[in-house]
């Protein structure tokens, strides 16, 4: 009789898509834009691709959906010179059919939220491009000889493909002067501290006035199951910054170690070895550790609770997640120190060894201390 007509779903914003929005989630029913792909990740994570239209994808399911690009942005790889920058573009590749996972689904999955905004890519971009100078993993130094440029360019192409899955169509470099004023960069940063600092400074107080608020995170969540029956809390927004609340951050820290290690030891467990029995073995003590440091992810306990009904005070809470970051930072360089791996010859090989000894040490020190039971302190006797 349409006096109770049924009510439609608003359809999905999809505007800038392909211009300033990589990618964004979509529900069953929704249409993806043209030139597009969607992306649908089952319960147990695993992806596939599908072309534009209609989405289709069952209960439980998660469809994502992206545009290739191109995409231009501007990255300073030095953080003390922002007035010198380099103009990047870079496209998503179709799947590559010799891999059972692509490594932009695993990065969409794994670190997007609702929306994947071009501008949070570049930050995230330039800050693995910084971290790698800084360790010198890559190098750019003042007047750069052709062949430097190159070899630069390889490393930054491998760096990215490997982190993010996607691929660099050019790179040149360009003068930010007129886009950047130092001191501007000086004050936002001075005023980013002092927002975290009276953050942290409000937390504990806002703890102790509703404990529960603290104890489980206000996030809306979607359960994913893992192919071995281990249910893991999808966080539907962003944890990369200090502001948010440290159940949130740890969740997200512990997601991503869960989903990307077994990726990650994949991807080590595929390297074409140099000849040698010492590099075979420390290599099959790399991929052992690795897989040690998944199964500790995977029996991680609780953030809240220090023992049943005993809730965990909020600075051991704090101290935990810190830990559980500093796992995470550890995870990016293995991410970073894979793509050095893929290019290196046999004689880079030894070192590359010790600098993979080295962030295997920073991983399972983190995840220890991130499980380390809470040890009640006692007054002691008079």
């Amino acid at each position: 009789m349409g006096i109770f007509p049924r009510r439609r779903k608003p359809a999905v914003d999809t505007d800038g898509l392909g211009v300033n929005l990589i990618a964004l989630r979509l529900d069953a029913g929704d249409a993806a834009p043209a030139h597009s792909t969607v992306v649908v990740f089952n319960a147990g994570g695993h992806a596939r691709r599908a072309a534009a239209g209609k989405v289709a994808c069952e209960p439980g399911e998660l469809a994502l959906c992206f545009h290739p690009g191109p995409y231009t942005v501007h990255l300073a790889p030095f953080a003390a010179a922002p007035e010198w920058g380099l103009r990047l573009r870079f496209v998503v590749d179709v799947g590559n059919p010799r891999v059972t996972q692509q490594r932009f689904d695993l990065y969409l999955y794994s670190e997007m939220a609702e929306r994947l905004e071009l501008e949070a890519f570049r930050v995230s971009a330039q800050a693995a491009l910084q971290t790698e100078l800084a360790q010198g993993a890559l190098d750019l130094p003042p007047c750069t000889t052709l062949e430097e440029w190159h070899a630069f360019r390889a490393g930054l192409n491998q760096l990215l493909y490997t982190r993010f899955g996607v691929t660099v169509d050019d790179c040149v470099p360009v003068d930010l002067g007129d886009q950047v004023d130092y001191a501007d960069v000086l004050k936002a940063r001075a005023a980013e501290a002092a927002a975290q600092a009276d953050t942290v400074a409000d937390t504990p107080r806002a703890a102790e006035r509703d404990p529960a608020a603290n104890a489980e995170p206000a996030l809306h969540t979607l359960s994913t199951a893992a192919s071995d029956g281990v249910v893991v809390q999808r966080p539907l927004a962003t944890a990369s910054s200090a502001a948010a609340p440290i159940a949130h951050q740890d969740s997200f820290g512990l997601r991503r170690l869960f989903l990307e290690l077994p990726g990650l030891s994949r991807d080590l467990r595929l390297l074409v070895l140099p000849e040698g029995t010492l590099i075979f073995q420390q290599h099959q003590a790399l991929l052992l550790r690795v897989g040690m440091a998944a199964l500790n992810v995977n029996t991680m306990p609780s953030l809240a609770w220090a023992a049943p009904d005993q809730p965990l005070a909020y600075a051991e809470q704090s101290r935990r997640t810190t830990q559980t970051l500093l796992a995470v930072q550890a995870l990016d360089e293995a991410w970073a120190l894979l793509a050095r791996f893929q290019r290196a010859d046999h004689a880079q090989w030894p070192a590359l060894l010790e600098e993979a000894d080295r962030i295997c040490a920073n991983l399972e020190t983190g995840l220890a201390f991130r499980r380390a039971p809470h040890v009640p302190r006692t007054e002691p006797s008079l």
